[in-house]
């Protein structure tokens, strides 16, 4: 979530009018996040996300908003995508396809304990069981097709030993994924991007309570283990080493797997694809830092966590007894 698209407050005012939303009273860009551009928008009928998508198009988009409406019918906390009189999700703010959506209470929680990773891990279980009759079906753009086409860009920005790492952990994610064992994993929508600052935990009942999941414009058709694997990667982590903390993963999975057991396949192949988790992140951060796109509000972040957390994963893999 950036800004590249400044957006005239009376323009916001009329879209979030014809929704029926009320009357805008504030407008603020979002500084977190690269992908889209995203204000908080505040009404006489209450607190939205306005985005306005930057790279994903028209004939993407909608797989994102049903999915959203889809998990929200089924009792998951999403944002849920408000409607025009016509019953669409997509509109268009500055030239651009936009959506607004539910603002979500609470507040994130950065330096999470095992309440946390429990919850996120529980929800994460229900959600992909929720999303198991979703009809739609796209693929996850940050995928290793992406992770192709995307590693030559970089390697020339890279020095020799960094270069190779890329590589060779490119070459080894492709012969996992050309696999019978991976190709039996189970599939459905993916939230692809579940980091602490894309959940939100409410404490006012005493004690956090989790309440929402959001951002999902990375989401996409994959293995349900990725999901698994991105979420090991930033809820059960020691950040300075890189390390999964099993104190934190253990309560993490033993809460998803109530929800959703894993298979013997998804046991054997989850190094592997924390493996995965972390290259993908480490590719993007890389690809973002390296080539950046010019926005008004943009913070780029340091792929070097993500190099560390892969060379982690390589040499001290991580697996949890079946």
């Amino acid at each position: 979530m950036a800004v590249y698209t400044e957006v005239a407050f009376d323009e916001a005012a009329s879209l979030l009018r014809a929704l029926g939303l009320g009357d805008l009273t504030d407008l603020q860009g979002i500084r977190s996040g690269i992908e889209n551009t995203n204000y908080y928008a505040l009404t006489t009928r209450g607190q939205w996300v306005v985005t306005l998508f930057e790279r994903l198009t028209r004939a993407q988009l909608p797989y994102y908003l049903e999915l959203m409406r889809h998990l929200a019918q089924r009792g998951i906390p999403v944002p849920a995508p408000q409607p025009d009189a016509a019953g669409k999700l997509l509109h268009t703010l500055a030239g651009k396809p936009a959506a607004v959506v539910t603002r979500l209470p609470g507040s994130h929680r950065l330096a999470p304990g095992t309440a946390h990773a429990r919850q996120v891990g529980a929800m994460l279980g229900h959600m992909h069981v929720a999303g198991a009759d979703f009809p739609g079906r796209q693929p996850h753009l940050r995928g290793l097709d992406w992770w192709v086409n995307t590693v030559p860009e970089v390697l020339p920005r890279l020095d020799v030993p960094t270069a190779l790492l890329l590589s060779g952990e490119l070459a080894y994610q492709a012969s996992i994924g050309a696999s019978p064992e991976a190709a039996a994993l189970p599939r459905g929508p993916i939230h692809a991007d579940l980091f602490r600052d894309n959940v939100m935990f409410d404490e006012t009942a005493g004690e956090d309570r989790l309440c929402g999941f959001f951002d999902f414009y990375f989401a996409g058709t994959d293995t349900l283990l990725f999901d698994v694997a991105v979420c090991l990667n930033e809820w059960c982590i020691d950040h300075a080493s890189g390390h999964l903390v099993d104190a934190l993963a253990h309560p993490f999975l033993e809460a998803y797997r109530q929800a959703r057991p894993l298979s013997p396949a998804e046991l054997t192949l989850l190094p592997a694809m924390l493996r995965a988790a972390a290259f993908r992140f480490w590719l993007s951060r890389l690809w973002d830092w390296h080539l950046p796109r010019a926005a008004a509000m943009l913070q780029p972040k340091d792929p070097a966590h993500f190099e560390r957390v892969l060379r982690n994963r390589i040499d001290h893999p991580w697996q949890v007894p079946a």
